[in-house]
């Protein structure tokens, strides 16, 4: 009896957890709609060296071209940031905005550099890392952008990397307001802001498809 008892129990927790866990896991749907490039960021949320190695540990599980795992990455938390915010660049369609505006600049990158010269089988990797990476920071309810406008030599020095560095990834938790909006595959692609809100054209479906 009491065997029984015991294992109705143990049922009963274990349909609870699974409907905990799908309550609240967010389907790949939503991370993706979640994760949007940020350009402004609440200074007063820092972003720990542990929450860098979470994302940058996705890495240890995902495709990789020809398996050649070059990727290396040099974590920056907010002690270090100084190294890193004078040598770079953010909304390259808004110049006359001067992103990021002042107070509200990223505390936290991932500067993802390779062990082997650029080419396509690197830019691959490149590619699916950066993606996998910002989808498991926006799991952990964080925010981030990639950063291709930088200063190479100056950050090269700046954090003594042994390694060209590809890629810097803003890593905190965003503030900017940003929707999707549907285009025509012939409609201007340049993202804009309007009222505080920033704007983030999106080909449809249809014309993404080749018939």
């Amino acid at each position: 009896m009491a065997d029984n008892y015991l294992e109705k129990r143990m049922e009963e927790y274990r349909s609870r957890t699974q409907q905990i866990s799908k309550s609240t896991t967010p389907s790949l749907n939503q991370l993706l709609i979640r994760n949007r490039s940020h350009r402004g960021y609440d200074k007063s949320r820092l972003v720990s060296t542990e929450e860098l190695r979470r994302i940058v540990n996705v890495n240890t599980r995902i495709a990789s071209a020809r398996n050649q795992q070059c990727l290396r990455f040099r974590l920056v938390t907010a002690e270090e940031a100084h190294k890193v915010l004078p040598h770079i660049r953010l909304g390259g369609s808004l110049p006359e905005l001067h992103l990021p505006t002042k107070d509200n600049e990223p505390q936290a990158f991932i500067v993802v550099c390779s062990t082997q010269p650029e080419d396509r089988w690197v830019d691959i990797d490149l590619g699916i890392s950066a993606q996998s990476m910002l989808l498991k920071a926006t799991e952990m309810k964080l925010n981030g952008i990639c950063i291709g406008a930088f200063n190479t030599e100056k950050i090269t020095q700046a954090l003594s990397l042994s390694y060209p560095p590809l890629l810097i990834i803003a890593i905190g938790k965003g503030n900017d307001n940003i929707r999707l909006i549907e285009i025509n595959e012939e409609d201007s692609h340049t993202y804009y802001r309007n009222d505080g809100i920033h704007y983030v054209p999106k080909v449809k479906l249809n014309d993404l498809i080749i018939t």
